[in-house]
């Protein structure tokens, strides 16, 4: 079987096409993503997108189960991936600030705990998507420094678009049940420039989380008046409240809060966050009769702790909130001192919360609607924004700028390939994602006519050379290839079965297709290819084998089942070659036009 890969060159690459001029913080700025396996995501997903006029194009709909924990693999394969090829194929690179996570969405990616772990929010490892894009490579350990996080000041906050910024701001949409989603979406379109913010310290305790309460209440007392902070310091409980437009406590780490519900009357548009550990672990619902309690009393425990929950917080009636999926530890919880002031002085939901957040790629998500901006003076202009497609690279513009740096610094380009031959690749990479296989083509002969060093590139135009049938070529790219890199699989392997096929040379193919099988150890397609050029060489008995441990591998895969269907045949052996050809034909129904399978099922007739 001919291997083929993802075309890429210093990053993975994605298809693309033209997008249109982009409002400034709209909807034209928002990408939702709706799970099509949860019928909870489709109904917020559409309501959402109805009530803030999102594009019809600018809703993504994937299908997935809709688990609360996702292995990072899946995460990466039905999640991360689909959402690039879309804002690659869109040109939406630049145009797309927010991303928006509809109930259905797993919360969680499963992993080790710990502040090496693995283990992260779905919502916080998306937001350095743009980041991976650019071809700069990601750790899943740990967690990685938010470069919107406006640390300890005050203030105006800076604006947010991805000239300065490469990452996404991402929040969900999500609660209990879909009324409760419903209505934080029609809190944030209608927000309250009014009512105060409620700041509870945890008594007794010289955390510094309470110095970032006190310095919160301070700035808000400067900037907005003392009628509008309501700051506690004593053991007694913040409740029965009247238009409250913010809120922060300790939840259920203050020993004085043992209940989930304070009686607080939250205007539209209030935000809020508690000091917890795990005040986001699940959005399903808990019995009306549970209750918070302290650590030690484990009978309390729901979803896996007693803490205090954030979708309590929702069905309440606040409009956005800040929670944690697992444990984050406390210096990187949501700083109250720089969220209220930055949601004060003009930033939208989404910045607020970013501003306020110190890590990425960590333990945090943030719920609510990201254009809610009550307190906005200024929006910026589209061209602000999204400033259109460079024409050196044929990318979005900051996209095009911040790829250029990575892929060009020493660590990247340790070949120092020269700045125009990567403008040329990174054109190719335009052209693929446009469906312009004949100009890629072009722009790959004249990069690789500049620089003969560079192996990807020259693998992709092989590939591009098969599929236009120009196999001569195709072969001598993947020997170019191999005198580059002498191990790489996927020429050898390719290369193997373009002499055996397409020269009908299997016996000077074998020794390529042998090598290709010991450095990829039991992959399925390494195995169907050296099978049945075994078999082209004549040794059927050997073939069998390589292609039953290739079936084993890739049981879904039609053409490996006609392979093993053809040397079956071959030994004579042609009921258990029928069964193989009636599978083949099952995976793949399209094959019955085939030439090759009606002159395999000619020789199988009785």
């Amino acid at each position: 079987m001919r291997l083929v890969t993802t075309i890429a060159f210093f990053t993975f690459s994605f298809v693309i096409a033209a997008c249109g001029e982009a409002a400034a913080q709209a909807g034209a700025n928002v990408l939702v993503i709706v799970n099509e396996g949860s019928p909870a995501s489709i109904e917020i997903g559409t309501y959402y997108a109805e009530k803030r006029a999102i594009p019809r194009e600018n809703v993504l709909r994937l299908r997935f189960n809709p688990t609360e924990s996702v292995e990072r693999p899946d995460y990466e394969r039905q999640i991360e991936a689909p959402i690039a090829n879309w804002l690659t194929r869109n040109f939406a690179q630049d145009r797309i600030l927010y991303i928006v996570l509809t109930k259905g969405i797993p919360l969680r990616i499963s992993g080790t705990a710990g502040q090496d772990g693995t283990v992260a929010s779905v919502d916080s490892e998306l937001a350095l998507l743009y980041r991976k894009m650019t071809g700069q490579p990601i750790q899943a350990a740990g967690r990685i420094n938010n470069p919107y996080f406006n640390g300890d000041r005050t203030g105006a906050p800076p604006p947010f678009t991805h000239e300065s910024y490469d990452i996404y701001l991402v929040t969900r949409l999500d609660g209990y049940t879909v009324a409760d989603v419903q209505g934080l979406i029609d809190r944030a379109s209608s927000p309250s420039r009014e009512g105060s913010v409620a700041l509870d310290d945890r008594a007794s305790s010289a955390s510094e989380a309470n110095v970032w309460l006190k310095s919160a209440a301070e700035a808000l007392r400067s900037a907005v008046g003392p009628n509008r902070v309501v700051y506690d310091t004593t053991s007694v409980v913040l409740k029965n409240l009247k238009n409250v437009l913010g809120y922060y406590s300790w939840g259920s780490n203050d020993p004085a809060i043992r209940e989930r519900h304070f009686n607080l009357a939250f205007v539209n548009g209030a935000l809020g966050a508690m000091f917890l550990s795990t005040d986001a672990r699940t959005f399903n619902e808990p019995p009306s009769d549970w209750k918070v309690a302290a650590g030690e009393d484990a009978t309390t425990e729901y979803a896996g702790s007693h803490q205090s929950l954030t979708g309590d917080l929702i069905r309440d009636g606040i409009t956005g909130i800040a929670g944690h999926v697992a444990e984050p530890y406390l210096d990187a919880t949501i700083r109250p001192n720089v969220l209220f002031s930055a949601y004060l002085g003009g930033a939208n939901l989404a910045e607020a919360f970013y501003l306020a957040m110190p890590y990425l790629s960590w333990q945090t998500v943030v719920i609510g609607d990201p254009l809610c901006a009550p307190f906005r003076t200024t929006i910026l202009a589209s061209n602000q924004i999204d400033k259109g497609i460079d024409s050196a690279t044929e990318n979005a513009t900051f996209f095009s700028t911040w790829r250029l740096k990575v892929v060009s610094s020493p660590a990247m380009n340790p070949d120092r390939v020269d700045l125009e031959t990567i403008k040329l690749l990174m054109r190719a990479d335009a052209k693929f994602a446009k469906q312009d296989l004949a100009g890629m083509r072009q722009l790959l002969e004249e990069a690789t006519a500049r620089d003969k060093r560079l192996g990807p590139p020259t693998l992709t135009l092989a590939l591009l050379y098969e599929q236009f049938a120009e196999y001569d070529k195709a072969i001598e790219r993947y020997r170019r290839v191999l005198e580059i890199q002498p191990d790489n699989v996927i020429a050898l392997n390719n290369l193997a079965y373009a002499i055996a096929v397409r020269r009908n040379a299997p016996k000077e193919a074998l020794p390529l297709a042998e090598k290709a099988y010991a450095l990829a150890g039991r992959n399925p397609s390494i195995a169907d290819t050296l099978g049945f050029i075994v078999h082209l060489a004549g040794d059927d008995r050997r073939a069998k084998g390589l292609l039953a441990e290739a079936i084993q591998g890739a049981p879904q895969v039609a053409n490996v089942r006609v392979h093993a269907a053809t040397v079956l045949a071959a030994l004579g052996e042609k009921d258990a070659a029928q069964q193989e050809l009636a599978k083949a034909l099952e995976l793949d129904p399209k094959l019955a036009g085939n030439d090759e399978i009606g002159q395999l099922r000619k020789k199988l007739q009785p």
